[in-house]
């Protein structure tokens, strides 16, 4: 029995989190019965005791604790809409965020996770992830990181309001956690332009990668310390970037069609290629193939190299990404 503090929101956030399973399955994104246990149990209000809502001129922050009972209503019905959650935001620049469930719920789904596996997730943001994970696989079977320690302190109390008590590491996690390796799943709730080595090496052979790149999910199989493959998901996904990491080449679109810019699928093309192709030569690409579709994207990491392709890692089409140590 976990134990939990005594929560006054307890009653309306049990009816409000029914209500979001309900809208998350119906989306079909929780078809595994121990993921729809997780989402059903774990109370994702004590991961977002304030976060911020945008407004004209810059952000409304809604709190837990507001004295005015009107707000304090919109906090706990804001804090289960399925949809993401700014939760720190400094100088006027979002710092880290509470994802959107229905996509946390498609992301831990394609983890593939099984009893007993080892599971790093790299961005503590809340904690909320990691409270999924662990209501899955166990605490002991779960390890967070983050590079900032207000945030991972956070993390590990909400964490610990909620009943949970995995690994809460503070580090950069472009290096992994060796100390807590080897992993059988590695999951990042922070985009990155190149897959870490440190990440595959921290893996045990068939181990399998999740994580924000460019506008989409990659998801590769680790062979060995040095080698991964996979495919993109077929959903699209934007991250704070991880920090420390690689910025994103700067994608610039002047001349382009509009019916192309405007295009989800043409921005991420133009992302994925950023550095290899100018926007003119990805545009006559998309048109020359059709459109295509995330899924026909993947990544290939061997030793020192990696690269993104279209249909075949060994095809005509396939642009390098940068890597980091």
């Amino acid at each position: 029995m976990r134990t939990q503090r005594e929560d006054p929101f307890a009653g309306a956030a049990a009816e409000a989190r029914r209500e979001l399973v309900r809208e998350i399955a119906a989306g079909g994104d929780l078809q595994d019965p121990a993921w729809r246990a997780a989402f059903e149990e774990v109370p994702r209000h004590l991961f977002v005791p304030y976060f911020y809502i945008g407004v004209m001129g810059g952000y409304e922050r809604l709190w837990c604790e507001d004295p005015d009972p009107d707000r304090r209503r919109r906090w706990l019905e804001g804090a289960y809409l399925d949809r993401p959650l700014a939760t720190r935001v400094r100088d006027g620049e979002l710092v880290s965020s509470a994802s959107q469930p229905s996509l946390m719920a498609g992301m831990l789904h394609a983890l593939e996770v099984r009893d007993g596996d080892s599971v790093l997730e790299i961005g503590a943001g809340t904690g909320y992830n990691a409270a999924l994970l662990s209501h899955r696989l166990g605490d002991e079977r779960v390890t967070t990181v983050d590079l900032d320690e207000d945030i991972t302190e956070a993390a590990r109390a909400h964490l610990a309001a909620a009943g949970y008590h995995p690994a809460v590491v503070t580090g950069d996690g472009a290096r992994g956690c060796p100390q807590r390796a080897p992993f059988d799943a590695v999951i990042a709730t922070c985009a990155v332009s190149s897959v870490p080595p440190a990440w595959l090496a921290q893996c045990r052979p068939g181990a399998r990668v999740l994580a924000p790149l460019s506008t989409g999910l990659i998801r590769l199989r680790v062979r060995d310390a040095e080698h991964a493959e996979g495919r993109f998901l077929h959903t699209s996904a934007y991250f704070v970037p991880l920090r420390g990491g690689t910025p994103p080449a700067p994608v610039h679109t002047g001349g382009l069609p509009r019916h192309a810019t405007d295009n989800e699928l043409f921005r991420f093309l133009l992302t994925l290629t950023a550095g290899s192709l100018d926007p003119h030569e990805a545009y006559s690409l998309w048109q020359r193939e059709r459109r295509p579709a995330r899924e026909r994207f993947g990544v290939t990491v061997s030793g020192e190299h990696q690269w993104a392709w279209l249909d075949d890692p060994e095809g005509p089409y396939s642009w390098p990404l940068g890597t980091r140590g």
